[in-house]
């Protein structure tokens, strides 16, 4: 266990001797650094520069700021690792908020209360809680990684707790109302149709529907592979990249109506295919464009946007009719586990907490089921 002490030099100064011990010769060993600020900040610095040797990390004075560690991370870790979306929702927070605030202060002196400061600033500036949420992930998730690579010892984020996010209870659309959606597009044989069928008996995201491929489609068994999905980026544009998470990876089983919508959509699909010819770029996508291209995700968010409109439904958005599946199927006696494995969640909890609400009478049954099984056991 290395030792050191602490010698004040004047005002806020302070010199850190460290004992490295004896070299061959028998002569003392010691390194000397030269620190700015309270006595305690210069305790902390000398028991960081303690647990460095402990560890057999050579001391070194270089400073890191913040805002450099936050490049690296994003360089190293965010963008090997993240999907297209998240890496620029990332950037932005960093270029925005993060490093004008915190970017020059050193990595191994940045404080809870600055971090704190920071996102009461944020909150007060109108910021979101998911927002303010995000931004507390950024800074917690690089100072993970720099835990890791042991280049810190603490991870100020942890002793800030950010402003609560309150989940809004979703409110799947009527029965009714998707059925006239759905009709309304077969009638006026809107290219979508089947993308939008697709989507409302089997609860894919926009994405996941728009990146399935045909080898993803075994009609013959009704059952679909979700591996891929399509997304819009600022600055690359559309992409195709990897499903949301391992959980989202899945097999998910379809009925024979909608195995029809299909057989009948790729048979139209093939004759678009030979009318175009050399023009048609086949990625062997179920939904493109008209090129065979991916599609942009916003012309099937427009799509469905101009029918629910047509039918009084304000802000509808094409991710209603996942949570739309999803309530049929546990108001119709689904459990909980079959509808999170369908949806691809990445456990039963977030399937609860998002749908619970949707289900008021269902502990009463249990109750008494309970109730039932002990008088008759």
């Amino acid at each position: 266990m290395m030792n050191g002490s602490i010698r004040k030099r004047g005002e806020r100064s302070w010199e850190l001797t460290i004992d490295l011990g004896k070299d061959a010769e028998g002569q003392r060993r010691r390194k000397f650094v030269n620190v700015k600020g309270t006595k305690a900040q210069a305790q902390q610095k000398l028991r960081e520069l303690l647990t460095s040797l402990d560890r057999g990390i050579p001391v070194s004075t270089q400073k890191i700021t913040f805002g450099e560690w936050l490049s690296k991370w994003m360089a190293e870790y965010v963008v090997p690792n993240k999907r297209q979306k998240t890496i620029e929702r990332y950037e932005g927070l960093i270029q925005r908020h993060i490093t004008p605030d915190l970017g020059r202060i050193e990595l191994t002196k940045l404080t809870p209360s600055e971090i704190r400061a920071l996102e009461a600033k944020l909150t007060a500036l109108g910021m979101a809680p998911k927002g303010v949420e995000l931004v507390h992930t950024v800074i917690s998730g690089a100072y993970r990684y720099a835990l890791q690579e042991d280049v810190a010892w603490r991870n100020p984020a942890k002793a800030v707790t950010p402003p609560k996010v309150v989940r809004k209870e979703v409110k799947p659309p009527e029965i009714a109302r998707v059925k006239e959606i759905l009709r309304l597009a077969e009638e006026e044989g809107h290219p979508l149709y089947p993308c939008l069928y697709l989507m409302a008996y089997t609860g894919l995201r926009r994405g996941e529907a728009l990146g399935l491929r045909h080898q993803d489609l075994n009609l013959e068994t009704g059952l679909i592979s979700v591996v891929q999905t399509v997304g819009r980026s600022l600055h690359k544009g559309v992409i195709i990249e990897p499903t949301k998470t391992a959980y989202s990876r899945r097999s998910v089983d379809l009925d024979d109506g909608t195995v029809s919508v299909l057989r009948a959509h790729l048979g139209e699909q093939l004759l678009h295919r030979m009318e175009l010819e050399g023009a048609y770029e086949d990625y062997g996508l179920v939904f493109p464009d008209p090129l065979g291209k991916p599609l942009n995700p916003m012309a099937l968010t427009r799509a469905f946007q101009a029918y629910a409109k047509r039918l009084g439904m304000k802000g509808a958005k094409p991710h209603d009719l996942r949570h739309f599946h999803a309530s049929v199927m546990l108001q119709n006696g689904q459990s909980l586990l079959l509808v999170s494995k369908r949806l691809g969640h990445a456990s039963i909890a977030t399937t609860g907490d998002i749908y619970g609400h949707l289900l008021p009478g269902w502990q009463k049954e249990a109750a008494n089921a309970f109730a039932k099984a002990m008088r008759e056991g």
